[in-house]
């Protein structure tokens, strides 16, 4: 599974409105940047307490990025206006 569809499924189970989850990729030489948009009212279900569920979907990224022996950056953006 490639970190795009890791990301879209993780975000898409965690939050209520799937529909509005969207996963921009945008690649470096050893660095991969994963932009994560969702709907206003799922934003604190992506970011979790005090940060904790942006930081374990951070750390499932870089266990992932470890075997392909790449770094992927998690970037959660300012949802879009509904």
């Amino acid at each position: 599974m490639n970190p795009k569809d890791l990301l879209e499924a993780i975000a898409k189970s965690l939050v209520d409105r799937q529909d509005q989850v969207e996963v921009k990729v945008i690649e470096g030489e050893q660095t991969t940047v994963l932009e994560l948009r969702v709907a206003p009212e799922d934003l604190g279900k992506i970011i979790g307490k005090q940060g904790r569920t942006a930081r374990a979907i951070r750390t499932i990224l870089g266990a992932a990025g470890m075997k392909v022996r790449k770094r992927f950056v998690l970037e959660i953006l300012e949802p879009h206006p509904s």
